[in-house]
């Protein structure tokens, strides 16, 4: 039967040079399926207690899923995983682009790197076949500069790429891994672990057939949801304007985050930052990653700034500009294409930029520390400057290159009152105060603070006419009544575990979260796709099953009760604004954590997962790997 999978693990071993072919089986791909679930199963399995997140013995886990490659809307869609070097725990980034559709029809469902190579090197993987080769003349390069060598070395502009820049190469904690030019797995300090390794980019080209068990059903729920696309009614905002959009609307709001999570106001810069407002003016036009229809990915025309880069998406418009006081998007573009350009995280640059700002304001960093940088809040000048020491860790770039929590644990005073990082990785540019089932979100995440597989509620609170929820996912999961947005009890923590499932079962698959696929038509897509006779309750258990493994993972690590919080700032108001009378109770929080623990199948105290729970999702392996 043809299936939408190899059942293929290619396994790179970068001490010796040598690759690998193993066979994991029906069984293993049936119950794992790809992302999420394969990276906690070669973690737990291979990775020692320990380890350090930068030497021989961590991994590097390049996973895709059962539909990725699949010719559809947000199928370009993989997952890349390593013990984090930023938080210590369970490291994952999901990431489109070009990628993922060439690393599958490459004739592999998983790439596994082990150990340190003494010299750089790149894997070239083409129709089922894969080399190392020498990267030494790659090294130090820009991620375009490695892209259009790598495309005449090769002789092939349609290459697949996932690469490092400058940051991965010189060990920030942050660096990221871009898939070409625009698209970034952005979290947890993965291009970190691939610099270590001296490995530069995963170069894939595939021609192998991957149309799946019944490709007539992928095909015509793709083409249906690209005429939904097109008509106007499936993500539409999403296909218009891509992320950013009505940023003045979550300033009234308090969902903006502005100086550092500290202030309310930012009107003017805030509408600057709008989509709506730039993409007239400097847009080139969207883009998107291969075979989507949404097409959500902007790009724009700025002097002194490269558009092969892209434009800046929300978090990096809030983070690069609203986080650090400053609403102008030329400078904010122009941050956006540095940090792709150099391979580290917009997110963590941005808010570690504006921690420092505001240590500056206070004078807890002077301009002696700063390499003379006048490092205000607003000055666009400054942050340009801090991205560039970032990547290169150039004098004041090495301080910054820590993150936030690591910055903080070094000024020491009260400098950890306001690190808005949650796990040691840093907030994305979504308000918890506000949002609160964000707060139970950042704090339970086991990658550390992500806006990505934490409920967004702000649409909860309304009812529909026929006095359900509105979110129609949630509903499908039997969360029927609305729930107010202020609300942190166990009806707020119920939904959001359950949008915790339904999250990692995206990230398992993976399928890309701005494309709106139903729960039915992913049963569907992933019968179509595998020949598996799967129902909505096995897709949702294959969710909590990764959902379990990474918790099993980073309680292994020495996580606790403890690490489950939010930074101090997060439990008082903003100066001004929406929030200027908000803040998180934390007796409340932590009620809810304990709520949720027991919800999910942990120990109510601990917060470890119980044997019963890994037995009755089939990984009772995994009990080994517990706390004793």
């Amino acid at each position: 039967m043809a299936r939408s999978f190899h059942n293929k693990i290619l396994r790179v071993n970068l001490t010796t040079g040598t690759v690998a072919v193993e066979e994991p089986g029906l069984l293993y791909m049936r119950k794992y399926m790809g992302g999420w679930n394969v990276i906690a199963d070669v973690l737990l399995r291979e990775v020692p207690q320990g380890a350090d997140a930068l030497g021989p013995d961590n991994r590097l886990v390049f996973a895709a899923g059962v539909l990725t490659g699949l010719a559809g809307s947000g199928f370009s869609r993989s997952t890349v995983g390593s013990k984090s070097p930023l938080t210590g725990g369970f490291g994952a980034s999901e990431v489109g682009g070009h990628f993922p559709y060439e690393f599958k029809r490459a004739g592999f469902d998983t790439i596994i790197f082990e150990g340190i190579s003494p010299t750089p090197m790149y894997l070239w993987v083409h129709d089922g076949e894969a080399e190392l080769r020498d990267a030494t003349h790659l090294w130090g390069k820009t991620t375009k500069e490695t892209l259009t060598t790598l495309q005449g070395e090769l002789g092939d502009r349609r290459i697949g790429a996932a690469m490092i820049g400058p940051g991965g190469e010189n060990g920030v904690l942050f660096a990221c891994i871009m898939n070409e030019l625009k698209d970034a797995a952005g979290r947890t300090g993965l291009g970190a672990v691939m610099g270590s390794k001296n490995l530069k980019a995963v170069v894939v080209r595939g021609k192998m057939k991957l149309d799946g068990a019944d490709p007539e059903v992928v095909s015509d729920l793709s083409k249906t949801m690209a005429r939904g696309v097109a008509a106007g009614e499936r993500a539409a905002g999403m296909h218009k304007w891509g992320t950013g959009a009505n940023m003045t609307d979550s300033t009234a709001t308090g969902n903006l985050p502005i100086r550092n999570f500290r202030d309310g106001l930012f009107e003017e810069g805030a509408w600057n930052l709008s989509s709506e407002k730039y993409m007239p003016e400097i847009g080139l036009g969207m883009d998107g990653c291969t075979a989507c229809a949404v097409r959500c990915k902007k790009v724009v025309k700025v002097e002194g700034v490269d558009s092969d880069y892209g434009g800046p998406e929300y978090e990096t418009a809030g983070a690069l500009g609203s986080s650090c006081g400053i609403g102008d998007v030329l400078a904010v573009s122009k941050g956006s294409a540095l940090c792709n350009a150099y391979g580290i995280d917009t997110i963590t640059t941005g808010v570690s930029i504006g921690f420092a700002m505001e240590a500056f304001e206070r004078g807890m960093l002077t301009l002696a520390d700063t390499d003379g940088i006048d490092l205000r809040f607003g000055n666009a000048d400054a942050m340009i400057a801090c991205v560039e020491k970032i990547a290169r860790q150039e004098g004041f770039g090495k301080f910054l290159a820590l993150g936030s929590a690591r910055m903080a644990a070094k000024l020491g005073g009260d400098a950890p009152m306001f690190a808005m990082t949650t796990k040691n990785q840093e907030f994305p540019m979504h308000e918890p105060r506000f949002k609160r089932g964000m707060a139970i979100g950042y704090a339970l995440s086991p990658t550390g603070a992500d806006h990505m597989h934490a409920l967004h509620d702000a649409g909860l609170g309304t009812p529909t006419e026929e006095g359900f929820i509105p979110n129609g996912t949630l509903r499908a999961m039997g969360i029927l009544e609305p729930v107010a947005l202020e609300d942190i009890g166990p009806a707020k923590v119920r939904a959001t575990l359950a949008n915790s499932i339904y999250s990692a079962m995206r990230n398992v698959l993976p399928c890309c979260h701005f494309v709106p696929w139903t729960l039915d038509e992913y049963v569907q897509l992933v019968r179509a796709a595998t020949g598996f006779d799967v129902s909505v309750f096995e897709l949702l258990k294959l969710g909590e099953r990764a959902w379990t493994l990474a918790r099993v993972f980073n309680m292994r690590e020495g996580w606790t009760v403890a690490d489950d919080r939010l930074p101090e700032r997060s439990y008082g108001p903003t100066t001004d604004g929406a929030l200027e009378d908000g803040g998180i109770d934390p007796e409340e929080l932590q009620e809810a954590i304990h709520t949720y623990y027991g919800m999910a199948g942990w120990d109510v105290e601990t917060g470890v997962p119980t044997l019963a729970k890994l037995q009755e999702l089939g990984v009772e392996w995994a009990a080994a790997y517990l706390p004793k």
